[in-house]
């Protein structure tokens, strides 16, 4: 799901790592197969190509959270789609762009009330069977349960036509009403 990296083992490099890949649950819009994940020794690269810090002792685990926040992300994308299941039984993913530097305007409204921003955000493209559909993904740290990592993803289409602010619409009206129907059982 990231570029084509090198597999090279990087220059401020001292340890091996994996080249390994995992393949994802996340199907391609290109080909008839799943999307791949990057090994250890290319999420290293592309840490490495950003400046980022990169911890080659905690690559693996940094892979493993990436892997399963994806997996979570395209778990959510497919709870919104299941309101087009008629039209489309299999949605695909087309592709993606990292954009962390770019707040959302929710994220941006967020960060003003809580004072919290989210750590990274990523915009999915979707293909609903010849639709292409934007995806607008904000991932947040959470509060760390029984010292375990907690991570947060607010996903939702982009308001980028009228149907898609018609399930943004419908989605908040149903979670309204399980709220308030869940508060008054008690």
């Amino acid at each position: 799901m990231m570029p084509n990296l090198s597999q090279d083992k990087h220059e401020s490099q001292e340890t091996a790592l994996s080249t390994e890949r995992e393949i994802s649950t996340i199907p391609r819009a290109d080909q008839d197969s799943q999307w791949e994940y990057p090994s250890p020794q290319q999420f290293y690269n592309a840490l490495a190509r950003k400046n980022m810090p990169a911890p080659e002792e905690h690559i693996d685990v940094m892979v493993d959270i990436h892997n399963f926040l994806n997996e979570g992300a395209w778990n959510e994308v497919l709870k919104w789609e299941k309101r087009h299941e008629r039209e489309c039984l299999q949605p695909k993913l087309i592709r993606l762009q990292g954009r962390p530097n770019d707040l959302s305007p929710l994220a941006r409204m967020y960060s003003w009330i809580y004072g919290v921003k989210p750590f990274d955000r990523h915009d999915w493209y979707v293909d609903r069977c010849g639709k292409q559909k934007r995806y607008v993904i904000d991932y947040y740290e959470g509060y760390p349960q029984d010292d375990m990592p907690v991570f947060n993803l607010v996903v939702r289409p982009a308001i980028d036509d009228m149907g898609s602010l018609v399930d943004r619409a419908k989605q908040l009206w149903q979670d309204a009403k399980e709220e308030y129907f869940s508060k008054n059982k008690e």
